[in-house]
């Protein structure tokens, strides 16, 4: 059986694809800006802008046109470096026109996502850097679909609160979830949810609704469904457009996952559906609501959910968010059609066109690239080794109200990681995991969040301060 290594490094893209869904934009468009954009390990979004002029020239100047950015960059932290970056050595950024689109806050300006490569490969050797989050993912996606013949779809659910100071930290208003009173026609938050939606579409991300959540201030866009890369990439633009949207109109949005201790929280629920694209794996389960696929894939999730957590979870406010019983996943894990105390929910399982699983365990605190090649990995191994599914459905409550001995029945035997150190050490051990995703990475990923987490650790009062301030 092949493995992720024994892969051919397949071409990266760096042209536009003829069957892109999203219109092209051409290089004559008349734009003045271009914003190459990524995400480091902190799910910090950094950019470099260039005239479009000199990007014009840029693309005409090589085979594989590109900038220079420092190694250090993806271990740059609040000022800090993490172990294991210095002053030496530099990436080469490659754009990706499949990503280009507009940045409709800004006036003639398009953004670009782009892969770190090699400066100097040698010949016939993979480009891709193994520490880039949109490479890892990429390499991921060709793993499961070349070697456990899965694609997926995958949508967000983007949560977040509009502050009108950060000092005190304040929202826009006190109202509560899908309540009118959030949105009053008039309002600086009625005008800011609605240009966030039309910037949404004109940014061609599939915006599917926007509405009021519980806590003060917060709102909910949905987007999707989109393949894998397409997807983080129209999550990072669309937290952009949501962030320089609110600032336009002198407000702060964040995604910090919890502003209040006494209202909900903030999450970035991730919607994944998984198919075969084998015709000799189409067969139902012994569950009449997955496929003999969804379910092996499912079975390997939760298996490793703890450590995938070290990704989607990655800092001490994501665990003050999920708890027993306030619809935030909870703290063990498990799985059930509609249940939305799990933190793996199996929505609309009685129709196959539409049925996917929504993970609860993800927040505004991670990078996409990376919660998204977590997941597929684990699912993928799961899939290619047949995986039987051991956990049986819990539908109807959460998993903290049921005795040991109901837990046991239902085969629900591991609690989700409870603190960020939990998931570090799982992630630590997890074999299987580190190997797919690159020891070398998943290092100084750990390394990267250890001084992140040194950075946030202060004071509860500054601590918050500081996440409503850079998420």
């Amino acid at each position: 059986m092949s493995d992720i290594d024994s892969l051919p490094h397949i071409p990266l893209v760096t042209k536009p694809s003829e069957t892109a869904q999203r219109p092209v934009l051409t290089y004559n468009y008349g734009y003045e800006y271009v914003r190459l954009i990524w995400v480091d390990y902190a799910n910090n979004p950094r950019c470099r802008i260039l005239p479009w002029r000199y990007y014009k020239q840029l693309l005409e100047s090589s085979d594989r046109p590109g900038v220079s950015i420092a190694n250090a960059l993806f271990g740059y932290v609040g000022g800090h470096l993490a172990p294991g970056f210095g002053a030496q050595g530099n990436w080469h950024w490659v754009p990706d026109h499949n990503s280009l689109r507009v940045f409709p806050t800004e006036k003639n300006v398009v953004t670009v996502f782009g892969w770190f490569q090699e400066v100097n490969p040698s010949p016939g050797a993979r480009l891709g850097s193994l520490l880039c989050p949109r490479y890892i993912l990429h390499r991921t996606l060709q793993y499961a679909r070349e070697v456990a013949q899965i694609e997926f779809l995958v949508g967000f659910e983007t949560e977040f609160i509009l502050l009108s100071s950060t000092d005190p930290i304040t929202a826009v208003n006190p109202h509560g979830y899908c309540d009118t009173l959030k949105t009053p026609s008039g309002s600086i938050e009625a005008v800011v949810m609605r240009n966030i939606a039309d910037n949404l579409n004109e940014a061609c991300i599939p915006l599917q609704m926007y509405h009021a959540e519980a806590a003060p201030g917060q709102y909910e866009v949905v987007t999707g469904p989109l393949s894998p890369l397409e997807a983080a990439d129209a999550l990072v633009a669309t937290r952009e457009i949501i962030m320089n949207t609110a600032s336009v109109h002198k407000l702060r949005a964040t995604l910090s996952p919890r502003v209040y201790d006494d209202a909900p929280g903030s999450a970035a629920h991730a919607h994944i559906s998984v198919k075969s694209t084998s015709p000799d794996e189409s067969n139902p389960s012994e569950l009449p609501n997955l496929s003999s696929v969804e379910a092996s894939f499912l079975e390997s999730v939760l298996k490793h959910l703890p450590a995938i957590q070290a990704f989607s979870m990655p800092l001490p406010a994501s665990y003050l968010r999920m708890l027993d019983g306030i619809w935030s996943g909870g703290t063990y894990v498990y799985w059930g059609s509609e249940n939305k105390e799990a933190p793996v929910r199996l929505v609309a399982p009685h129709d196959p066109s539409s049925r996917r699983f929504e993970f609860k365990c993800v927040d505004g605190l991670s990078n996409p690239y990376l919660v998204l090649a977590a997941v597929v990995a684990a699912g993928a191994q799961g899939v290619i080794k047949r995986s039987q599914l051991t956990v049986k459905e819990l539908a109807t409550s959460s998993a903290a109200e049921i005795s040991p001995a109901e837990r046991k029945a239902l085969g629900i035997t591991q609690r989700m990681s409870l603190s960020v150190d939990q998931a570090r050490d799982a992630l630590n051990t997890d074999n299987d995991l580190r190997k797919l995703l690159g020891g070398e990475f998943v290092k100084a990923y750990l390394d990267v969040n250890k001084t992140l987490l040194d950075w946030t650790d202060e004071d509860p009062a500054t601590s918050r301060k500081r996440y409503v301030e850079n998420w």
